[in-house]
């Protein structure tokens, strides 16, 4: 049985409404996801850096015609803010300021409500319970610009789209999927011994996220396989969707 984690240690979230004439164009400009698709879902998607490298990874989904809602861990909520100030200075749209939103798990998925019989230690230990095992990532300051959206198979999960044009770090990004293939990718694990933390390193294995056990801990991890091989952590199935190769499929 999973134990409960310290309430300090619990992540928290926050949510931007981004709404305005040119809000669907400033984002289609901006995430890996094609923005012109959303629905009123979340649709996990990213906010890259030039480098092609997650600065954000983030959920949205569309509210009403040029209104849109995303959803980011809550040490991210302001930095973001300051992205969408400097990037969108010029484009015909209004950001909020971030609200908390609680994460919590309807219909056996891993989801966000603004209700406070959310706001409880018992509902975000079940989110990250469900997304570790969904492999419904987050990304942290600590882990901010430290992984490429393939190698956390977010095209896998309907977060890219390789044909709808620019976007920031696009080129990055494309290059990696049509000339080659991540080393390292994302796998869901259990172990032994203390909880690391989000951006911790095991030898050549680096921790995206991780939740205690009574055994240990499970999290998901970015390494390549032969490194999974040589530690002695047990790999454990993630759903059918992620167990494909993350190489492009020809």
């Amino acid at each position: 049985m999973t134990q409960i984690s310290n309430a300090s240690t619990l992540p928290q979230f926050s949510q931007l409404t981004i709404q305005g004439e040119d809000a669907e164009k400033f984002l289609q400009g901006q995430l890996t996801c094609d923005v012109t698709k959303l629905g009123l879902s979340y649709q996990a998607a990213a906010l890259s850096n030039l480098k092609g490298r997650i600065e954000f990874g983030i959920w949205i989904k569309k509210q009403a015609e040029k209104h849109y809602d995303v959803v980011v861990s809550g040490d991210c909520a302001e930095s973001l803010q300051s992205h969408l100030k400097k990037f969108g200075a010029f484009s015909k749209f209004d950001a909020s300021a971030p609200t908390p939103i609680y994460p919590c798990v309807l219909a056996d998925e891993p989801t966000f409500s603004h209700k406070d019989d959310h706001n409880n230690a018992e509902d975000t230990q079940a989110w990250m319970q469900c997304s570790i095992e969904n492999g419904n990532y987050w990304i942290v300051s600590a882990t901010q610009a430290q992984f490429q959206p393939q190698e956390l198979r977010l095209h896998q999960r309907g977060g890219m789209d390789y044909d709808k044009g620019c976007y920031l770090g696009q080129e990055v990004i494309a290059r990696i999927y049509f000339k080659a293939a991540p080393k390292a990718f994302l796998h869901y694990v259990s172990g032994i011994g203390d909880v690391p933390a989000a951006g911790d390193k095991l030898e050549k294995i680096q921790i995206v996220n991780a939740i205690a056990t009574a055994e240990g801990f499970e999290a998901l991890v970015v390494a390549c396989p032969e490194h999974l091989a040589d530690s002695e952590l047990t790999i454990l199935d993630l759903p059918p969707a992620l167990q494909a190769d993350v190489a492009r499929q020809k």
